[in-house]
């Protein structure tokens, strides 16, 4: 079975993991993590998101974070826009500060749409509709977040079929690259591939990226999975930031130590210098008050040690 040659790995720590820590983390570590994420060789950065500070407060100085980022060629910097007034606030900014790329996001499940965003999956892609318009007009570029693909908390495993219908509606709306995401981490190997081939028959390989939570600790398997079938960009959190709101007491993203790791082992190429990712983890870690999640880190870390 022929695998990619190379991987692209969207490191979604600074959003994605840090949103839901209690304890306020400030823009100057924020910006330190991303800085340090460029600088190990990772050339998607998913910076922040530009939300309701009432609904997320670890976000709210996400103008402050885009304005202090020291921007490296060739790496592109992602933030979370669920809505109109969201993209507003990301491009009230000078050009040179705007993101390269917005995320919106969707579910495969009408129970996790209703619970999550207070309206169906067709009335999420319509108010989505005119973000992604306006974002593509103005030269951004758009990514589609598809959560619950494998598994909802509320209705169980879902059907590739669902995945299918809410691929083609992003598609619809001119999303130009999808996530095919296990949100919560119950996913298996087969369940994974099944939800990737459903999404396949609307957007590209190379349109697709994985974003599996470790919750059962199957994140690496569905990885290899996603590889199997062709798929070459994953998303990952550095030092396996961010929990899982919808299992108590389970990990979230899976560390991007880990997935760099495995890759490395098998000969794919992602361009990341190991040893300086784990360093990145640790920056963050220590800012947080504790050790980071994730296995290949902790052995490393234990080797250098002597």
């Amino acid at each position: 079975m022929k695998l990619p040659s190379k991987v692209k790995l969207i490191d979604v720590g600074p959003r994605d993991g840090l949103q839901n820590e209690k304890q306020p983390v400030p823009a100057d570590v924020k910006i330190g993590l991303v800085h340090r994420l460029q600088d190990a060789g990772v050339h998607e950065i998913e910076v922040t998101s530009f939300v309701s500070p009432k609904w997320v407060p670890q976000m709210a100085d996400n103008a402050e974070v885009m304005h202090g980022i020291q921007r490296k060629p060739g790496v592109r910097y992602s933030v979370l826009t669920p809505n109109m007034k969201g993209f507003e606030a990301a491009i009230a900014a000078p050009r040179e500060e705007w993101p390269d790329e917005i995320v919106v996001f969707g579910a495969a499940s009408e129970a996790f749409s209703q619970k999550n965003i207070n309206c169906s999956i067709a009335e999420s892609i319509e108010r989505f509709a005119p973000v992604v318009e306006a974002a593509r007009a103005k030269g951004i570029q758009v990514r589609g977040a598809m959560s619950c693909t494998v598994g909802c908390p509320y209705e169980g495993d879902i059907a590739p079929e669902k995945v299918a219908y809410l691929a083609r509606l992003m598609k619809g709306i001119g999303v130009q690259r999808v996530d095919v995401a296990d949100t919560i981490g119950v996913g298996t190997p087969r369940k994974v591939r099944l939800a990737i081939e459903a999404t396949l028959a609307q957007f590209g390989v190379d349109e697709i990226s994985g974003h599996f939570h470790d919750t059962y600790g199957q994140a690496l398997a569905n990885t290899l999975a996603a590889l199997e079938v062709g798929v070459w960009n994953f998303q990952s959190s550095v030092a396996g930031l961010g929990g899982c709101p919808y299992a108590k007491g389970a990990t979230g993203n899976v560390a991007t130590e880990d997935v760099v790791y495995m890759l490395q082992g098998m000969g794919i190429d992602t361009g990341i210098d190991l040893d300086k990712l784990i360093d990145a983890g640790v920056y963050i870690s220590e800012a947080l008050g504790r050790e980071p999640n994730s296995r290949a880190s902790k052995a490393i870390r234990t080797k250098r040690a002597g």
